[in-house]
Protein backbone atom coordinates (compact mmCIF):
# COMPACT_ATOMS: atom_id res chain seq x y z
CA UNK A 1 0.00 0.00 0.00
CA UNK A 2 0.98 3.42 -0.72
CA UNK A 3 0.54 7.10 0.74
CA UNK A 4 1.31 9.71 -1.93
CA UNK A 5 3.27 12.54 0.29
CA UNK A 6 4.68 14.35 -1.93
CA UNK A 7 4.30 18.39 -1.65
CA UNK A 8 2.74 17.67 1.72
CA UNK A 9 4.08 19.96 4.89
CA UNK A 10 5.58 17.81 7.48
CA UNK A 11 3.96 19.31 9.86
CA UNK A 12 0.41 17.93 8.23
CA UNK A 13 1.61 14.63 9.60
CA UNK A 14 0.50 14.50 13.39
CA UNK A 15 0.82 11.65 15.92
CA UNK A 16 -2.15 11.52 17.96
CA UNK A 17 -3.96 8.80 20.16
CA UNK A 18 -8.00 8.60 19.49
CA UNK A 19 -10.17 6.77 22.32
CA UNK A 20 -12.91 5.80 19.44
CA UNK A 21 -10.07 3.88 17.30
CA UNK A 22 -8.83 2.20 20.36
CA UNK A 23 -12.10 0.70 21.58
CA UNK A 24 -12.68 -0.76 17.84
CA UNK A 25 -9.84 -2.75 17.89
CA UNK A 26 -10.70 -3.38 21.50
CA UNK A 27 -14.26 -4.74 20.43
CA UNK A 28 -11.74 -6.53 17.47
CA UNK A 29 -10.38 -8.79 19.96
CA UNK A 30 -13.02 -9.62 22.05
CA UNK A 31 -14.26 -11.48 19.08
CA UNK A 32 -11.55 -12.85 17.26
CA UNK A 33 -9.09 -13.74 20.83
CA UNK A 34 -7.32 -16.16 18.31
CA UNK A 35 -5.74 -13.34 16.77
CA UNK A 36 -4.55 -11.56 20.10
CA UNK A 37 -2.69 -14.78 22.20
CA UNK A 38 -1.64 -12.00 24.54
CA UNK A 39 -5.03 -10.40 25.29
CA UNK A 40 -6.30 -13.99 26.25
CA UNK A 41 -6.92 -12.67 29.84
CA UNK A 42 -8.46 -9.68 29.09
CA UNK A 43 -10.73 -10.95 26.49
CA UNK A 44 -11.79 -13.49 28.54
CA UNK A 45 -12.44 -11.40 32.31
CA UNK A 46 -14.08 -8.64 30.22
CA UNK A 47 -16.54 -11.23 28.34
CA UNK A 48 -17.35 -13.07 31.05
CA UNK A 49 -18.34 -9.86 33.03
CA UNK A 50 -20.29 -8.00 30.21
CA UNK A 51 -24.30 -7.72 31.14
CA UNK A 52 -26.08 -10.54 28.91
CA UNK A 53 -28.45 -7.41 26.87
CA UNK A 54 -25.14 -5.54 26.01
CA UNK A 55 -23.65 -8.72 25.11
CA UNK A 56 -26.28 -9.13 22.72
CA UNK A 57 -25.60 -5.79 21.41
CA UNK A 58 -22.21 -6.33 20.29
CA UNK A 59 -23.00 -9.24 19.01
CA UNK A 60 -25.69 -7.41 16.70
CA UNK A 61 -22.69 -5.22 15.53
CA UNK A 62 -19.80 -7.10 15.43
CA UNK A 63 -19.09 -6.98 11.72
CA UNK A 64 -18.26 -3.33 12.31
CA UNK A 65 -15.15 -4.23 13.95
CA UNK A 66 -14.64 -8.66 13.58
CA UNK A 67 -14.10 -9.09 9.56
CA UNK A 68 -13.38 -5.42 8.49
CA UNK A 69 -12.01 -2.18 10.99
CA UNK A 70 -14.88 -0.43 9.93
CA UNK A 71 -13.81 3.40 9.08
CA UNK A 72 -16.31 4.64 11.64
CA UNK A 73 -14.21 4.26 14.37
CA UNK A 74 -11.73 6.74 12.83
CA UNK A 75 -14.64 9.76 11.94
CA UNK A 76 -12.36 12.34 12.66
CA UNK A 77 -10.94 11.42 9.08
CA UNK A 78 -13.82 11.79 6.98
CA UNK A 79 -15.78 14.86 8.41
CA UNK A 80 -16.11 17.51 5.67
CA UNK A 81 -15.25 20.49 6.57
CA UNK A 82 -13.66 19.29 9.90
CA UNK A 83 -9.82 19.42 11.31
CA UNK A 84 -8.40 15.94 10.79
CA UNK A 85 -8.03 16.02 14.65
CA UNK A 86 -9.39 13.20 17.26
CA UNK A 87 -11.42 13.66 20.44
CA UNK A 88 -9.48 14.08 23.83
CA UNK A 89 -12.07 11.61 25.19
CA UNK A 90 -14.56 8.31 24.05
CA UNK A 91 -17.29 11.25 23.82
CA UNK A 92 -15.59 14.27 22.26
CA UNK A 93 -14.63 11.06 19.20
CA UNK A 94 -18.33 9.87 19.30
CA UNK A 95 -19.75 13.81 18.77
CA UNK A 96 -17.16 13.85 15.79
CA UNK A 97 -18.80 10.55 15.00
CA UNK A 98 -22.32 12.51 14.95
CA UNK A 99 -20.80 15.09 12.52
CA UNK A 100 -19.93 12.59 9.75
CA UNK A 101 -22.92 12.80 6.85
CA UNK A 102 -24.84 9.93 6.49
CA UNK A 103 -23.83 9.07 3.57
CA UNK A 104 -20.07 8.77 4.28
CA UNK A 105 -21.36 6.95 7.88
CA UNK A 106 -23.64 4.46 5.72
CA UNK A 107 -21.08 3.59 3.06
CA UNK A 108 -18.12 3.26 6.02
CA UNK A 109 -20.87 0.98 7.94
CA UNK A 110 -21.65 -0.90 5.44
CA UNK A 111 -17.93 -1.79 4.08
CA UNK A 112 -18.37 -5.66 4.71
CA UNK A 113 -21.01 -5.68 2.13
CA UNK A 114 -19.05 -4.01 -0.54
CA UNK A 115 -15.43 -3.86 -0.08
CA UNK A 116 -14.60 -4.09 -3.43
CA UNK A 117 -16.57 -0.75 -4.66
CA UNK A 118 -15.59 1.14 -1.12
CA UNK A 119 -12.72 1.71 -1.59
CA UNK A 120 -12.76 2.71 -5.25
CA UNK A 121 -15.44 5.50 -4.62
CA UNK A 122 -18.58 4.08 -5.40
CA UNK A 123 -21.92 6.10 -5.26
CA UNK A 124 -23.70 5.96 -1.71
CA UNK A 125 -26.50 3.46 -1.72
CA UNK A 126 -28.48 6.01 -0.03
CA UNK A 127 -28.58 7.41 -3.61
CA UNK A 128 -27.75 5.22 -6.09
CA UNK A 129 -30.42 2.19 -6.13
CA UNK A 130 -28.35 -0.53 -8.04
CA UNK A 131 -25.83 0.20 -5.33
CA UNK A 132 -28.47 0.30 -2.50
CA UNK A 133 -29.65 -3.26 -4.09
CA UNK A 134 -26.22 -4.82 -4.21
CA UNK A 135 -25.62 -4.40 -0.25
CA UNK A 136 -28.62 -5.63 0.21
CA UNK A 137 -28.15 -8.67 -1.27
CA UNK A 138 -24.45 -9.28 -0.35
CA UNK A 139 -25.86 -8.06 3.74
CA UNK A 140 -28.59 -11.33 2.69
CA UNK A 141 -25.77 -13.59 1.89
CA UNK A 142 -24.09 -12.90 5.12
CA UNK A 143 -27.50 -14.18 7.04
CA UNK A 144 -30.79 -12.46 8.46
CA UNK A 145 -28.83 -10.68 11.37
CA UNK A 146 -26.79 -8.26 8.88
CA UNK A 147 -29.57 -8.23 6.26
CA UNK A 148 -31.91 -6.48 8.98
CA UNK A 149 -29.27 -4.22 9.76
CA UNK A 150 -28.46 -3.02 6.44
CA UNK A 151 -32.22 -1.96 5.42
CA UNK A 152 -33.03 -0.42 8.83
CA UNK A 153 -29.32 1.88 7.98
CA UNK A 154 -30.55 2.89 4.29
CA UNK A 155 -34.20 3.12 5.97
CA UNK A 156 -33.35 4.85 8.47
CA UNK A 157 -29.69 5.79 9.01
CA UNK A 158 -30.54 8.58 11.89
CA UNK A 159 -32.00 5.81 14.46
CA UNK A 160 -29.19 3.24 13.37
CA UNK A 161 -26.67 5.85 14.30
CA UNK A 162 -28.33 7.09 17.61
CA UNK A 163 -27.95 3.01 18.53
CA UNK A 164 -24.25 2.50 17.58
CA UNK A 165 -23.41 5.42 19.98
CA UNK A 166 -25.58 4.44 22.79
CA UNK A 167 -24.15 0.96 22.24
CA UNK A 168 -20.13 2.71 22.43
CA UNK A 169 -21.18 4.45 25.68
CA UNK A 170 -22.39 1.42 27.45
CA UNK A 171 -19.07 -0.35 26.07
CA UNK A 172 -17.85 2.96 27.77
CA UNK A 173 -19.06 2.50 31.12
CA UNK A 174 -19.08 -1.42 31.39
CA UNK A 175 -15.26 -1.60 30.43
CA UNK A 176 -13.58 0.55 28.38
CA UNK A 177 -13.10 3.82 29.93
CA UNK A 178 -10.64 1.71 32.64
CA UNK A 179 -8.91 0.34 29.71
CA UNK A 180 -8.49 3.26 28.53
CA UNK A 181 -7.32 5.11 31.24
CA UNK A 182 -4.91 1.87 31.64
CA UNK A 183 -3.60 2.14 28.02
CA UNK A 184 -3.63 5.94 27.26
CA UNK A 185 -0.97 6.99 29.46
CA UNK A 186 1.51 4.52 27.09
CA UNK A 187 -0.13 5.60 23.86
CA UNK A 188 0.41 9.27 24.41
CA UNK A 189 4.10 8.86 25.17
CA UNK A 190 4.29 6.92 22.05
CA UNK A 191 2.37 9.87 20.28
CA UNK A 192 4.59 12.58 21.47
CA UNK A 193 7.87 10.74 21.06
CA UNK A 194 6.99 9.63 17.46
CA UNK A 195 6.36 13.61 17.15
CA UNK A 196 9.55 14.46 18.53
CA UNK A 197 11.34 11.97 16.59
CA UNK A 198 9.64 13.65 12.92
CA UNK A 199 10.41 16.83 14.06
CA UNK A 200 14.62 16.57 15.34
CA UNK A 201 14.76 13.29 12.57
CA UNK A 202 12.83 13.42 9.47
CA UNK A 203 9.90 11.63 8.20
CA UNK A 204 12.08 8.45 7.02
CA UNK A 205 13.38 7.97 10.48
CA UNK A 206 10.12 8.47 12.36
CA UNK A 207 8.01 5.80 9.63
CA UNK A 208 11.13 3.12 10.73
CA UNK A 209 9.91 3.50 14.35
CA UNK A 210 6.37 2.76 13.56
CA UNK A 211 7.09 -0.54 11.90
CA UNK A 212 9.24 -1.96 10.40
CA UNK A 213 6.52 -2.59 7.45
CA UNK A 214 6.49 1.17 6.77
CA UNK A 215 8.66 2.92 5.10
CA UNK A 216 10.04 6.06 3.38
CA UNK A 217 10.91 5.30 -0.38
CA UNK A 218 13.67 6.75 -1.74
CA UNK A 219 12.87 9.78 -3.28
CA UNK A 220 11.11 10.78 -0.09
CA UNK A 221 7.31 11.47 -1.43
CA UNK A 222 5.78 8.21 -0.86
CA UNK A 223 5.01 6.05 2.31
CA UNK A 224 5.36 2.21 1.70
CA UNK A 225 3.04 -0.59 3.72
CA UNK A 226 4.28 -3.89 3.34
CA UNK A 227 0.78 -5.40 3.77
CA UNK A 228 -0.71 -8.72 1.40
CA UNK A 229 -3.08 -6.14 0.09
CA UNK A 230 -3.12 -3.56 -2.38
CA UNK A 231 -4.65 0.23 -2.09
CA UNK A 232 -3.01 3.58 -2.29
CA UNK A 233 -4.58 7.39 -1.14
CA UNK A 234 -3.28 11.10 -1.36
CA UNK A 235 -2.11 13.01 1.57
CA UNK A 236 -1.95 16.02 -0.12
CA UNK A 237 -5.05 16.27 -1.46
CA UNK A 238 -7.98 14.42 0.33
CA UNK A 239 -11.30 16.23 0.57
CA UNK A 240 -10.75 16.37 4.66
CA UNK A 241 -7.90 19.13 4.42
CA UNK A 242 -4.50 17.59 3.63
CA UNK A 243 -2.20 15.67 6.21
CA UNK A 244 -1.54 12.36 7.72
CA UNK A 245 -2.69 10.95 10.94
CA UNK A 246 -0.87 8.10 12.80
CA UNK A 247 -2.65 6.83 15.52
CA UNK A 248 -1.09 4.18 18.83
CA UNK A 249 -2.87 1.19 19.57
CA UNK A 250 -2.40 -1.27 22.53
CA UNK A 251 -4.77 -3.71 21.39
CA UNK A 252 -3.86 -3.82 17.30
CA UNK A 253 -0.91 -6.17 16.99
CA UNK A 254 -0.25 -7.93 15.19
CA UNK A 255 -2.65 -5.48 12.43
CA UNK A 256 -1.08 -2.61 11.37
CA UNK A 257 -4.38 -0.61 9.35
CA UNK A 258 -4.59 1.82 6.80
CA UNK A 259 -7.48 3.94 6.05
CA UNK A 260 -7.14 5.32 2.40
CA UNK A 261 -10.68 5.71 1.34
CA UNK A 262 -11.26 7.98 -1.39
CA UNK A 263 -11.92 11.15 0.30
CA UNK A 264 -10.57 10.54 3.58
CA UNK A 265 -7.65 11.58 5.37
CA UNK A 266 -5.27 8.33 5.65
CA UNK A 267 -4.67 7.19 8.58
CA UNK A 268 -1.75 4.60 9.30
CA UNK A 269 -3.50 2.66 12.82
CA UNK A 270 0.30 0.80 14.09
CA UNK A 271 0.78 -1.14 16.89
CA UNK A 272 2.65 0.51 20.12
CA UNK A 273 5.58 -1.93 19.88
CA UNK A 274 6.50 -4.01 22.50
CA UNK A 275 9.73 -5.86 23.43
CA UNK A 276 7.82 -9.58 23.56
CA UNK A 277 6.43 -8.77 19.86
CA UNK A 278 8.85 -9.91 17.27
CA UNK A 279 9.46 -7.53 14.10
CA UNK A 280 7.07 -8.34 11.42
CA UNK A 281 8.58 -10.05 8.25
CA UNK A 282 8.17 -8.79 5.16
CA UNK A 283 5.55 -10.16 2.74
CA UNK A 284 8.48 -10.55 -0.19
CA UNK A 285 10.58 -12.48 2.16
CA UNK A 286 7.50 -14.52 3.72
CA UNK A 287 7.10 -15.38 0.15
CA UNK A 288 11.00 -16.44 -0.39
CA UNK A 289 10.51 -18.65 2.48
CA UNK A 290 7.57 -20.37 1.65
CA UNK A 291 8.51 -21.08 -1.79
CA UNK A 292 12.05 -22.32 -1.20
CA UNK A 293 10.25 -25.00 1.18
CA UNK A 294 7.99 -25.70 -0.97
CA UNK A 295 10.32 -27.83 -3.41
CA UNK A 296 10.57 -31.66 -2.61
CA UNK A 297 14.58 -32.08 -3.23
CA UNK A 298 14.90 -29.18 -0.71
CA UNK A 299 12.58 -30.53 2.14
CA UNK A 300 14.63 -33.67 1.77
CA UNK A 301 17.42 -31.43 2.31
CA UNK A 302 15.97 -29.61 4.98
CA UNK A 303 15.25 -33.32 7.09
CA UNK A 304 18.97 -33.78 7.02
CA UNK A 305 20.68 -30.15 7.82
CA UNK A 306 17.88 -29.96 10.93
CA UNK A 307 19.60 -32.79 12.63
CA UNK A 308 23.27 -32.00 11.98
CA UNK A 309 25.57 -29.92 9.88
CA UNK A 310 26.08 -31.41 6.22
CA UNK A 311 28.91 -30.86 3.74
CA UNK A 312 27.24 -30.75 0.23
CA UNK A 313 29.40 -33.64 -0.53
CA UNK A 314 27.16 -35.43 1.96
CA UNK A 315 24.30 -34.20 0.71
CA UNK A 316 24.83 -35.32 -2.67
CA UNK A 317 25.84 -38.66 -1.63
CA UNK A 318 22.88 -39.23 0.57
CA UNK A 319 19.97 -37.79 -2.05
CA UNK A 320 22.18 -39.36 -5.49
CA UNK A 321 22.42 -36.24 -7.15
CA UNK A 322 25.59 -34.17 -8.05
CA UNK A 323 27.17 -31.26 -5.58
CA UNK A 324 26.14 -28.76 -8.34
CA UNK A 325 22.92 -29.41 -7.42
CA UNK A 326 22.68 -29.60 -3.95
CA UNK A 327 24.43 -26.18 -4.12
CA UNK A 328 21.91 -24.48 -6.15
CA UNK A 329 19.49 -25.65 -3.49
CA UNK A 330 21.21 -24.74 -0.41
CA UNK A 331 21.89 -21.31 -3.07
CA UNK A 332 18.15 -21.12 -2.72
CA UNK A 333 17.40 -21.77 0.97
CA UNK A 334 20.18 -19.33 2.43
CA UNK A 335 18.79 -16.18 0.05
CA UNK A 336 15.85 -17.21 2.03
CA UNK A 337 17.45 -16.98 5.56
CA UNK A 338 16.67 -20.09 6.22
CA UNK A 339 20.28 -22.15 6.96
CA UNK A 340 23.24 -21.33 8.20
CA UNK A 341 26.81 -21.93 7.37
CA UNK A 342 30.16 -21.89 8.33
CA UNK A 343 33.79 -23.44 7.58
CA UNK A 344 35.63 -26.26 9.56
CA UNK A 345 39.21 -26.65 7.83
CA UNK A 346 38.54 -27.09 3.96
CA UNK A 347 35.12 -28.40 4.34
CA UNK A 348 31.76 -25.71 4.71
CA UNK A 349 28.98 -27.11 6.67
CA UNK A 350 25.43 -26.30 6.36
CA UNK A 351 22.57 -26.24 8.55
CA UNK A 352 19.05 -25.33 9.33
CA UNK A 353 17.87 -22.61 11.39
CA UNK A 354 15.20 -23.68 13.00
CA UNK A 355 14.38 -20.88 15.13
CA UNK A 356 13.42 -19.49 12.12
CA UNK A 357 12.02 -22.23 10.38
CA UNK A 358 9.91 -22.33 13.15
CA UNK A 359 8.81 -18.78 13.18
CA UNK A 360 7.05 -19.27 10.02
CA UNK A 361 3.37 -20.17 10.63
CA UNK A 362 3.35 -17.41 12.88
CA UNK A 363 5.20 -14.91 10.50
CA UNK A 364 2.54 -16.00 7.82
CA UNK A 365 -0.21 -15.38 10.37
CA UNK A 366 0.80 -12.14 11.25
CA UNK A 367 1.42 -11.14 7.36
CA UNK A 368 -1.81 -11.72 6.10
CA UNK A 369 -3.43 -10.21 9.39
CA UNK A 370 -1.66 -7.12 9.44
Amino acid sequence: MTIDIAGLDPGRIVFETSPLAELGLALHALSEPGHHPGLHGWATATTTALEPDLADRLHEAEFLWRNTFSDIFMAFAGVRGGNGRTGADLAEDLDILDRLDDERFVAAALEFTCTGLYGAGAPSPLVDAGMRARALDMAAARGPQQAEFAKQLLTDPASVRRWIRRLFEDCDQAFFADTWQRVRVQLAADARHKTDLLRRKGIGEAMGAVSTAVSLDAAGDRIRIDKLTEGSTDAAAPAVGAGLTLIPTSFGWPHLTVLHAPGWRPVIHYPVHRAELPSPASVELLQLRMEALAHPMRMRLCRNIARSPYTTGELADTHGITSPEVSRHLTVLKRAGLITTRRRGRYVLHQLDVTVVARLGSDFLEGILR
